[in-house]
């Protein structure tokens, strides 16, 4: 079983338990974006076993009339084995999903995985005209480009701030320096996007500023958080706006604490603080 501390950011083992806290939070007017934990895979074989998974979870989705879609890191699906094999899978769910009317998130991971992940994002954006969306890391320097690239892509993009602790020669790793490019970033997005931007983001002053980004060029957008995290904020946040949770599940849950607390000690003393205040 899941401890207590860990339930607070996973929703379960298995797809039910995921779909049970969805549908929870869909009567909360919150969104659930699901995400079978599993990454950096080196072997076709589990790669295989997790598009399978996603595939079989866009069929149980489709069954729901609730608001839940997917999101899937590359490495999950096969970029550790090869750039073939990762489209392969990917386009294998993307393709699925489009047929059961079921939205598609591509999760970023690490600088070397960039161009990969938005060529294949690319592609599969301009050939469904939507139906999939690509996150983007603030704190990554070419990101500006990026977002500039894919401003006549017809899918949708999450802007965060960045959870990999990168080299100083590819990212900005000072905190002030990371929000203003957030900032720059989120600005840029609403003024040039007509079909919406995601804000994934827990931070309040980049949440206001969104607000009043939105008030300004009247651009849609929507918030997304993770799950565990300032949920009364989430519940509060959407009397007035489109929120979406981020629910990681699944059975490797341990690994996605140590990955997280790895990467930044930041992210051991954030999860502390959300269980702390809620």
């Amino acid at each position: 079983m899941i401890p207590p501390i860990a339930s607070n950011f996973v929703a379960g083992e298995t797809p039910a338990a995921a779909l049970d806290h969805a549908r929870r939070l869909n009567d909360r007017d919150v969104g659930a974006i699901l995400n079978l934990l599993g990454e950096h895979y080196d072997n076709p074989a589990p790669a295989a076993d997790d598009r399978d998974a996603y595939r079989d979870l866009v069929e149980d989705i489709a069954a729901t009339a609730g608001d839940v879609c997917i999101s899937v890191k590359p490495s999950q699906v096969g970029l550790d084995v090869g750039e073939e094999t990762f489209r392969e899978n990917l386009r294998a769910v993307v393709d699925h999903a489009a047929e059961r009317d079921v939205f598609v998130w591509v999760d970023m991971e690490d600088h070397t995985t960039t161009d990969a992940t938005l060529d294949a994002y690319e592609d599969l954006a301009r050939e469904h005209g939507g139906g999939v969306g690509v996150c983007l890391q603030a704190n990554l320097k070419r990101t500006t480009e990026d977002v500039k690239r894919l401003a006549d892509v017809p899918g949708k993009v999450r802007l965060v701030k960045g959870a990999y602790d990168e080299p100083g020669d590819v990212a900005y790793t000072d905190k002030a320096r990371v929000n203003e490019a957030y900032r720059d970033l989120l600005e840029l997005a609403f003024r040039e996007y007509d079909r919406g931007v995601a804000v994934g983001s827990h931070d309040p002053e980049m949440i206001e500023y969104a607000t009043d980004l939105h008030d300004e060029y009247g651009t849609d957008f929507e918030i997304q958080m993770l799950m565990g995290v300032r949920e009364d904020a989430q519940f509060d946040l959407a009397e007035e706006y489109e929120v979406w949770q981020y629910v990681p599940y699944g059975d490797k849950w341990l690994s996605y604490f140590y990955r997280r607390v790895a990467e930044r000690k930041e992210n051991l003393l954030f999860a502390a603080r959300a269980v702390l205040t809620g």
